[in-house]
């Protein structure tokens, strides 16, 4: 095969070959279907993201993450698998992953693979044979209940998608489980033959090279299974991390059909697996959970459970206050402790764009509005733990505006104009300003529509810009990767007054005094309690010294070297 471009210089072989890499790695999340378009049928696909790889490895992360691209009906766009281990022809064929994953690791990134096995699409081969009767082979592979003497489903239980979370079905005259689409059934993970089948699937990607899985929805695997009625949540009730406040899947405290406590036990078969392939790892999705920085330390703790894990923690609309952030770091610090390992996460392809979230709390003025952007990047890299970067969010993309006549998000179909869905974030990638569909695509129209805002943020106008997003985010990342108490530390919280955020990196190489400005005001910090404590060497962020008193501008970053 003919390699065209450089490996990644960020990235050392050294550094990509250690066991526990994931630790402290930057993942960037590539959506395909909106990432690059190869064959001009406005759909992205595998040999897409194979062209934009040495984009990806310019970024100077250590893995890149891709949602499915499995072989599906598409009712919930790949994540209703139909074969776990085949691609879906929209994507490509077998060969153009296997090139995909040549391409990446000669640049020294990894690759990450979704993994959908809470549920299957209700054509995959073990649905069809389930449902077709009550004693055969795979009679038991997913969830069936009887209906209530009156017909109606077994409990109150919600889809997240909207409505109920059962389905009667007629060929089995049983109701099935679906924590989302009714096209998605729920697996009975209290079957060994289930887990089994789902580890051989595993092994077959693990053994094409992939270098780990990050697993959709992993809480909700179990459910109560004497089937309780949820409690209503009352008008007061605090709803969990990144719930929308008009989603009616949250008007019930979702105590029983999902994060049950024998879930945890199923993770270590799981890990067996990983362990049989060193240098691999799971990235956990905890969804939805009441407490989701709780659930997620739960699912990484010691060496028989995940490797990491994400959260909807930092993906709500709230304001990034001072006092937020202090107590999601401190309860993180506290509930993951040495063995759990968090992936610090502002934004998926399931939640509004991170800046269209802020920024209404922002004031009405550009320098300010950038500068926080510019902030907020310096402090995803330099927390404890992984972090990932969703696609667009290295530009400052926005949420889009899609009209109700172009959405396709199943989710946002249901809830509209209540709830507007995902689309938003899953418009297509801007590659070039002045390219029609900004370069994603050749076709007359690609799948979601393209933001006019977005043009202006294109790849190639910031790549031209020495101060726009994307570069402060290739500094950054470049920077952490040489900082041996950003990889490696422990991390110290300051009692900082607001609106003044503060932490000590420190690991026996390094102490990095880490200052974060969150407000619009200049503030000043007084060094006298670091003495000798000296800028460090991240030259992009300009702040005022006078002896012993530095002064941070609005939402401005002070890294200081200690002895």
């Amino acid at each position: 095969m003919t390699h065209t471009l450089t490996p990644n210089p960020q990235i050392s072989p050294e550094k990509s070959s250690q066991a526990d890499w994931w630790r402290s790695a930057v993942i960037y999340q590539v959506y395909p279907r909106s990432f690059m378009d190869s064959n001009g049928d406005g759909i992205g696909d595998l040999p897409g993201i194979t062209q934009k790889l040495d984009y990806i490895a310019s970024l100077g992360v250590d893995a890149v993450w891709i949602s499915p691209f499995f072989r599906s009906p598409m009712k919930d766009f790949g994540y209703d698998v139909s074969d776990y281990r085949a691609i879906e022809p929209m994507f490509g064929t077998m060969e153009d992953f296997k090139t995909l994953l040549e391409e990446a690791h000669y640049r020294n990134l990894k690759v990450l693979i979704d993994q959908v096995w809470n549920h299957t699409s209700n054509q995959h081969p073990w649905f069809l044979e389930s449902r077709s009767s009550h004693h055969n082979p795979k009679a038991d592979w997913y969830i069936w209940a009887d209906a209530q003497p009156d017909g109606t489903p077994p409990n109150n239980w919600l889809s997240t998608f909207g409505g109920t979370a059962w389905t009667w079905d007629n060929q089995r005259q049983q109701y099935y489980l679906h924590n989302f689409l009714s096209e998605q059934p729920d697996l009975n993970w209290r079957n060994p033959e289930v887990v089994q089948a789902i580890l051989d699937v595993a092994r077959f990607w693990l053994d094409l090279g992939v270098d780990g899985f990050r697993l959709d929805v992993v809480n909700f695997f179990t459910h109560d299974p004497s089937l309780k009625d949820n409690p209503a949540r009352s008008p007061n009730e605090k709803r969990p991390d990144g719930a929308s406040a008009n989603d009616p899947f949250f008007s019930q405290v979702n105590l029983y059909n999902f994060c049950q406590p024998d879930t945890l036990d199923l993770l270590e078969p799981i890990r067996q697996v990983f362990d049989e392939y060193p240098g691999t790892m799971t990235l956990a999705e905890i969804s939805s959970a009441e407490d989701t920085i709780l659930t997620s330390s739960e699912y990484v703790q010691g060496d028989n459970r995940l490797h990491m894990a994400y959260n909807s923690s930092l993906m709500s609309d709230e304001p990034l206050s001072h006092s937020r952030l202090y107590e999601i770091i401190k309860r993180v610090e506290d509930l993951f402790g040495d063995n759990g390992v968090i992936c610090w996460t502002g934004g998926t392809h399931d939640f509004p764009r991170l800046r269209s979230r802020w920024r209404k709390f922002l004031i009405d003025d550009e320098f300010s509005r950038e500068a926080f952007d510019h902030m907020f990047a310096a402090l995803l890299v330099s927390l404890r733990g992984g972090c990932c970067i969703y696609q667009g969010d290295e530009l400052g993309l926005t949420q889009a505006e899609v009209p109700f006549e172009k959405m396709q998000d199943p989710f946002g179909l249901a809830g509209y104009p209540t709830i507007k869905g995902r689309d938003g974030s899953r418009t297509p990638m801007p590659w070039r300003q002045d390219a029609p569909n900004a370069g994603f695509t050749t076709a007359s129209e690609p799948w979601l529509p393209i933001s006019e805002d977005h043009y202006q943020d294109a790849v190639d106008v910031q790549d031209q810009a020495r101060s726009s997003l994307l570069n402060k985010y290739r500094r950054l990342i470049a920077w952490r990767n040489q900082q041996p108490a950003l990889r490696q530390g422990k991390l110290e919280l300051l009692p900082n007054p607001e609106p003044l955020l503060g932490f000590i990196r420190h690991c026996p190489d390094q102490r990095l005094l880490c200052l974060f400005n969150l407000s619009p005001m200049p503030i000043h910090f007084d060094l006298s309690d670091y003495p000798n404590c000296e800028e460090a060497d991240e030259v992009d962020f300009t702040n005022r010294r006078y002896e012993d008193t530095v002064e941070l501008p609005g939402y401005g970053v002070f890294f200081g070297k200690l002895s």
